[in-house]
């Protein structure tokens, strides 16, 4: 029986996602238009500053990231790699503590400050509860991650517009899932004056059948459920353990596998 694992939810094989460092205050702009064209984004912030200029505050957490992802971004923004073990889990820990008591929910990803780590960093971030980590090491292309605890993104935003175009334009080879995956930083588009740019790819990629719009958290918990399917030795029957539901092409046909549900494919 020929089965692959090719297709994100809805059975489509294309997902955009997008990731915002910091917490700063233009992020309210930022949400708004990623909200208008229905993108959806994870937001790294370090709750040790909230409220501090140029920075949110901690009581508009909740409503400002309102259908996108809360995560982590350490409390006070260190050099990882120069931080006693120690210090690295107070760092995560408390700013997880603080954004989930604004949040609701558990805070289980981030990205590193500086884009730094070392392997110290990510041998004990599994123990901190943390399940992926974004680095700023750019790779230009719409290959999905090796290591979500060293997960590398498509571009820096500053590369979308011409990125994201080929992305629309491109044609998955052999059926392979794709991801674009954009970082960067909303106080960027402000010091540069360039909002436009945003403006215009937001219109670009929103609204789009074929892609799945995700946040960071969503790509993980999907790429996790994938790799968690059980299936029988003959591979005609397929237990989903996970939460969400799961689809795979079973021989050159799209098929949903419910979450918790066990299916018979032959």
């Amino acid at each position: 029986m020929k089965i692959k694992f090719d297709l994100f939810p809805g059975g489509v094989t294309k997902a955009l996602t997008l990731s915002w460092d910091d917490g700063r205050i233009h992020d309210r702009r930022l949400v708004e238009i990623h909200n208008r064209h229905g993108l959806k984004g994870s937001f790294h912030l370090n709750s040790g500053f909230f409220g501090n200029e140029g920075y949110i505050t901690g009581e508009e957490v909740a409503s400002l990231y309102k259908g996108h992802e809360i995560s982590a971004h350490t409390s006070t923004h260190p050099f990882l790699s120069m931080t006693p073990r120690e210090g690295i889990a107070e760092e995560i820990l408390q700013d997880r503590r603080h954004l989930e008591a604004l949040a609701g929910y558990p805070v289980r990803g981030m990205s590193y400050p500086f884009g730094d780590y070392n392997d110290q960093v990510l041998s004990v971030l599994p123990a901190l509860g943390i399940e992926y980590s974004r680095t700023v090491k750019s790779h230009g292309t719409f290959t999905l991650p090796d290591n979500l605890l060293a997960w590398h993104p498509t571009c820096h935003h500053r590369d979308m517009l011409a990125l994201g175009k080929q992305f629309l334009e491109e044609q998955p080879r052999f059926s392979h899932m794709q991801l674009l995956y954009v970082w960067g930083h909303s106080y960027e588009f402000n010091d540069n004056n360039n909002w436009e740019e945003l403006e215009q790819f937001a219109a670009m990629m929103g609204g789009h059948e074929e892609i799945w719009y995700a946040t960071n958290i969503e790509i993980a918990d999907y790429l996790t459920a994938v790799k968690g399917l059980r299936f029988s030795a003959s591979r005609e029957i397929v237990y989903n353990p996970a939460a969400v539901d799961v689809w795979i092409t079973v021989e050159d046909e799209a098929c949903r596998i419910s979450a918790g549900a066990t299916v018979r494919l032959g």
